[in-house]
């Protein structure tokens, strides 16, 4: 079941990836797009959230969707920014659903919601 999983979301991060990199970055300036360059360190993440190894290998598949996701609103124009993050938010919060225990889920959460304030992405 989690190995179906896995495949789902690798083909998800793949189409996802590929929209990422055909998108026109025209509209952003360098700093602009690092403010939604969501990449992490997997080992201190998963240490922070006390993930299993499974857990940590699901983790990257998902995140990676995630990033490619946040790209891809970093290039898009002003007017969607916002709904494309939001989406990208929902989306990364209902796959880590999967594979997180509530109490990690609540302090992935935290940890995500802080980034994007301190960031400028959410308010």
């Amino acid at each position: 079941d989690l190995k179906m999983k896995k495949i789902v979301l690798t083909l998800v991060a793949v189409l996802t990836m590929t929209s990422a990199f055909a998108a026109k970055t025209s509209n952003s300036t360098n700093e602009e797009l690092q403010a939604y360059n969501m990449t992490v360190n997997y080992s201190k993440l998963g240490d922070a959230l006390d993930l299993t190894a499974d857990q940590i290998d699901a983790m990257k598949d998902i995140h990676k969707i995630f990033c490619a996701e946040m790209m891809n609103a970093a290039s898009a124009d002003n007017s969607e920014k916002s709904d494309l993050v939001y989406k990208a938010v929902g989306k990364d919060l209902k796959y880590m659903s999967y594979i997180l225990t509530n109490k990690q889920l609540e302090k992935y959460k935290l940890l995500l919601k802080t980034t994007l304030v301190n960031r400028g992405l959410v308010k």
